[in-house]
């Protein structure tokens, strides 16, 4: 039997160690699935094969089959991991997040006035053409019928001091955030802070958070007014519960000034109901809310200044001063930097499965081994006495892949300590210069057939 350390090398050292055989076979029994009918591919082999196909860039089944010395076909491989209930290996993806974060969660290096930092935000994920992924995702609208490509909508967890990824919740492409995030909810618990832009900083999402025991620190939307003036005139609640527009007047009833551009307001409960939310929900959220509203204007060497009012309920100014908040609030962009991560460094972008189960089991695998190179960044750090974000994330996932067992972590690469870059969003090599896909391949195939019929007839 092929272990899961002998594949991915052994973290030597590292107390917080992956999964024993048993374990995974009860998981497939409590699932359901029997794994003596896949003979040579047991599920510890099976699972340890597939951690090491997505380790290495999600490599095509038949490269899966040379990293195991060809013990068994492509064929077969494929066939046993689709078999393998989808549940397993979203139950080992939590069970090693737990693992990993549980120290960390309770070191106080590790958390922020004793509040454990979440960020949160969506992002997308392409995958093959096929008729079960584009009735299931939905592909851009601006893509013509056998043009385009099925994408996903994810909406993604992560700790932002440690960048470890909590947890991921999938959707169709059109599909709004909002709509999902109560899902993720499950996973969070009291005290944590909650990090995000502007579209989580609604009436309904703070509602829910604060049912939770949950703080929430999320930048304004443009639309909603925001006046400093100590006792100004607010929309009362039975022109809000009416449906009334003032304009020019907030929908929040000023309560305390808590210094310059820092004040406690009552959030009134909006007249219309989200989309999202059912008529329950909605019933069950509060009449009002009090949040603290605070305005800073950021400046940066080299860059314009850039003024943002930020809406949190971490209500205290002394434990809590405006400062501290906007750092916090910086470090939201921290998540791209998660994603591209995932996206970019792991291949995530595109997903190769052809059927929904088979795209939620690679995108639950590739949650798995991002966590395991995060727990080797975080062991790094801590050697070399750097952040954790310092740590380059390439070099931990390529000794991951190369490591043998019992090699010893060495010294990972730090990324340079670059305050205030600024590049370009613009890519400098160009594409090559074939026309782009305008009708189905179909189509254009019978096309070009026809105009080699009709040449060599001429």
């Amino acid at each position: 039997m092929v272990t899961i350390d002998a594949e991915l090398g052994v973290i030597k050292r590292n107390p917080l160690e992956l999964f024993n055989s048993q374990q995974i076979i009860e998981l497939c029994r409590e699932r359901d699935y029997w794994p003596e009918a896949d003979g040579k591919l047991d599920p510890c082999t099976l699972i340890a094969c597939f951690m090491q196909q997505i380790a290495c860039g999600n490599v095509s089944c038949e490269e899966v089959r040379l990293i195991s010395n060809g013990q068994f076909s492509a064929s077969a491989y494929c066939q046993a991991r689709s078999r393998m209930p989808l549940g397993v290996i979203q139950a080992l993806a939590r069970l090693q997040y737990q693992r990993l974060s549980g120290p960390l969660d309770r070191d106080e290096d590790y958390l922020w006035h004793g509040h454990r930092v979440l960020l949160m935000d969506s992002t997308s994920f392409s995958m093959p053409d096929t008729p079960e992924l584009k009735a299931y995702f939905g592909q851009p609208g601006q893509q013509k019928p056998g043009c385009g490509f099925p994408v996903a909508h994810a909406l993604m967890l992560f700790n932002a001091r440690t960048g470890l990824a909590v947890d991921v919740i999938t959707a169709p492409l059109r599909t709004h955030e909002m709509s999902i995030v109560a899902g993720s909810h499950q996973h969070l618990r009291a005290s944590d802070l909650c990090v995000g832009d502007d579209s989580f900083g609604t009436y309904a999402h703070f509602a829910l958070l604060n049912d939770c025991g949950v703080h929430g620190l999320f930048p304004l939307h443009h639309k909603r007014i925001v006046d400093f003036t100590p006792n100004r005139p607010h929309i009362g609640p039975a022109a809000v519960a009416g449906g009334i527009a003032s304009e020019g007047l907030p929908r929040s009833r000023w309560i305390k000034s808590l210094g310059n551009n820092d004040q406690l307001v009552e959030w009134l409960k909006p007249a219309q109901r989200p989309k999202w939310m059912t008529g329950t929900q909605w019933k069950s959220l509060p009449a009002s809310l009090v949040v603290r509203e605070v305005r800073r204007t950021i400046e940066r060497p080299g860059f314009r200044p850039v003024t943002m009012t930020i809406a949190t309920t971490l209500l205290d100014p002394n434990k809590y001063p405006p400062h501290e908040l906007f750092e916090v609030r910086v470090r939201r962009w921290d998540v791209e930097t998660d994603l591209r991560h995932l996206k970019t460094t792991m291949k995530m972008e595109v997903l190769h499965c052809k059927g929904v189960d088979g795209v939620h089991k690679e995108l639950w695998m590739y949650l798995l081994i991002y966590n395991t190179v995060r727990a080797v960044m975080v062991q790094a750090a801590q050697r070399q006495q750097v952040p954790v974000s310092r740590i380059s994330f390439a070099g931990a996932l390529q000794w991951m892949r190369h490591a043998r067992p019992g090699d010893v972590l060495p010294p990972l690469s730090i990324v340079p300590l670059r305050p205030d870059r600024l590049e370009p969003r613009a890519v400098k090599r160009r594409p090559k210069e074939y026309d782009r896909l305008s009708r189905p391949r179909e189509q254009m195939r019978k096309e070009a057939l026809e105009r080699q019929k009709s040449t060599s007839a001429g």
